[in-house]
């Protein structure tokens, strides 16, 4: 980033498990990134533990100025459904962080996100890394929150791929679809299109689901490089009860985080490594260059037998309705983690 240069404010909306907190620390490490707030909703694990998260993992990085706020504790309409299977009973793997220092913020997740679009309309992206539940309360009190932000973009959704979490519907979407039905159609709205390319902002959300997400395959040699770039070293192979060895503490929390990660992807994906969902999406609102875009119509199954939180999305333009997101259809995999490990790996250095 020259000298001078705007920086990109956002909001980050996320359930803070492993590849949210990497999504954090990337945010952390780019000098473009001005990080307005972050709400936490219920996901990956409870709302609480994910503002405890949060916060750690932000203090991990030394920034004990970003304001964190606890949204909604529960989806919409549904109970709520957590994965330590996938993320650990905390979230964050194998990974032991010292208790935040800083306090919640006293306003609602919610609340966060409204106050700030009014306070600074048209220049705040928004990233959601989690489920919609959070946003979805937001455009009940504001609904002319489409026209009020820079952009939104998000982490979710399975559009030309296999699902994960059910045969065709991706994590985020499928713990509250309701949410996610309620955004994708309040933002696409004919009229709110208009609205924010008259007023010079991106017409539509940008959507990166599994179809691209996916390929930010993260393997033990991406961390060894970005052990390296800090000045440490990491071993993701150990034996999960010694915990990891790298003396520097942020490689160290990537290290033991993504142990865990990657010992889930080796006994349900066939490989050892780790999908890095949240990280990619933060990248490309940071760097919209990063994934190709088709602008399509999409909406959100909500009382399927086998295909409830479906992002069903008509390729063929069969319903003849207007384009509702920008589906990210490909993207710089390469780019993206030489960018992370100099990124995450300078972070390390800088903060010890």
């Amino acid at each position: 980033m020259s000298e001078g240069e705007a920086r990109i404010p956002l909001l980050l909306d996320v359930d803070t498990g492993i590849d949210d907190s990497l999504a954090l620390l990337y945010a952390c490490a780019s000098p473009e990134a001005e990080i307005v707030a972050v709400t936490c909703v219920a996901g990956n694990v409870d709302a609480r533990q994910v503002a405890e998260n949060t916060r750690a993992v932000l203090e991990l990085a030394g920034r004990l100025d970003v304001e964190v706020a606890l949204g909604r504790e529960a989806p919409l309409a549904r109970p709520l459904v957590t994965t330590p299977e996938t993320h650990g009973p905390r979230g964050i793997g194998y990974a032991v962080l010292p208790p935040a220092i800083r306090p919640l913020s006293a306003r609602f997740g919610p609340d966060v996100i409204v106050e700030e679009a009014r306070h600074r309309p048209g220049e705040l992206t928004l990233v959601t890394l989690g489920p919609l539940t959070n946003l979805a309360v937001a455009l009940q009190h504001e609904p002319a929150l489409p026209t009020l932000l820079r952009r939104w973009v998000m982490m979710g959704g399975s559009y030309r791929s296999p699902g994960n979490t059910a045969p065709t519907t991706e994590w985020n979407v499928s713990v509250d679809p309701e949410a996610a039905e309620r955004c994708i159609a309040a933002f696409g709205r004919p009229e709110a299109t208009a609205a924010r390319i008259a007023a010079g902002l991106a017409p539509l959300p940008l959507a990166l689901g599994l179809d691209v997400t996916e390929r930010a395959k993260l393997l033990p040699h991406h961390l060894a490089a970005l052990a390296a770039r800090a000045g440490s070293y990491a071993d993701p192979a150990r034996d999960p009860a010694a915990g990891s060895v790298a003396s520097n503490a942020i490689v160290r929390y990537v290290d033991d985080a993504l142990r865990f990660y990657m010992e889930f992807h080796s006994r349900y994906d066939g490989f050892y490594g780790a999908f890095i969902h949240d990280p990619f999406a933060l990248a490309a609102a940071l760097d919209p260059a990063l994934v190709r875009t088709e602008a399509l119509p999409v909406d959100v199954e909500l009382g399927g037998t086998l295909t409830t939180g479906e992002t069903v999305t008509d390729w063929r333009r069969a319903w003849g309705r207007p384009a509702t997101l920008d589906v990210a259809v490909a993207g710089d995999a390469a780019t993206f983690f030489a960018r992370f490990v100099e990124r995450v790996g300078g972070l390390a250095e800088r903060v010890g």
